[in-house]
């Protein structure tokens, strides 16, 4: 049974939440927050699996209170805001993923809660696409200091062979996206994902995506073998 909390301020939404998740067997709502403190002595004394935290809250707003939060629970920010710096901040302060109202389906937000609970991340169109656009931005913005770090163990798609969509998909992976969601990221099909990352796994010698990720961001030098 995974065990959620939800912290928005809106009664409707709250309610609306909880009678959503009663319709799966293994999703149970513990507690309602209505700001960023609320959620947080809330997850202090129930110890949720998972916070499903909105953005703007009252007082102690969800921004705010995320840094704290992550220490002690999984939180899957659940919002209206859309915009870029604030998807980014969220992901950036430890969130696992990010859903926009109006972009899911009660099934999506169910798988959403049971992957980002394994570790994964989950993304719905809007932050996948501003969580893209943020790569493409710091990529193309610092080319000559990945090339110049790349001798002492950070890696670029050069290093190994990559194509420009090879290394795009290996971003998303990193970044902790399924291939479903890659998928629509980057409007290919999910088997086109599975073809690249096919040949990425090839490229950096890896069996496994945990070994990908860790060649990929320099963890485990070219040439030298993983442990899966």
């Amino acid at each position: 049974m995974i065990r959620v909390l939800i912290a928005d301020d809106n009664p409707v939404i709250r309610a609306g939440l909880t009678a959503l998740l009663s319709r799966y067997d293994d999703l149970q709502v513990i507690a309602q927050a209505t700001n960023g403190g609320e959620a947080l002595a809330l997850t202090r004394r129930h110890r949720p699996d998972v916070v499903l935290l909105d953005v703007r809250l009252p007082g102690v707003d969800g921004i705010s209170a995320l840094p704290h939060l992550v220490q002690l629970t999984t939180v899957l920010m659940l919002t209206y805001s859309r915009e870029q710096e604030v998807i980014r901040e969220s992901l950036l302060l430890g969130a696992n993923g990010y859903l926009v109202h109006g972009e899911f389906t009660p099934d999506d937000l169910a798988r959403a809660i049971s992957e980002v609970c394994t570790g994964l991340a989950y993304f719905t169109p809007t932050a996948a696409s501003a969580l893209l656009a943020d790569l493409r931005t710091r990529g193309s913005s610092q080319p000559q200091r990945i090339v110049a770090q790349s001798t002492e163990g950070v890696t670029n798609h050069r290093d190994f062979g990559l194509s420009s969509r090879e290394a795009e998909v290996m971003n998303l992976i990193a970044s902790g996206m399924s291939n479903q969601q890659i998928a629509a990221t980057c409007f290919i099909s999910e088997k086109t994902v599975k073809n690249h990352i096919n040949r990425i796994f090839a490229k950096l010698q890896s069996a496994s995506r945990s070994e990908a990720i860790a060649r990929w961001l320099g963890t485990i030098r070219s040439g030298v073998p993983g442990h899966g």
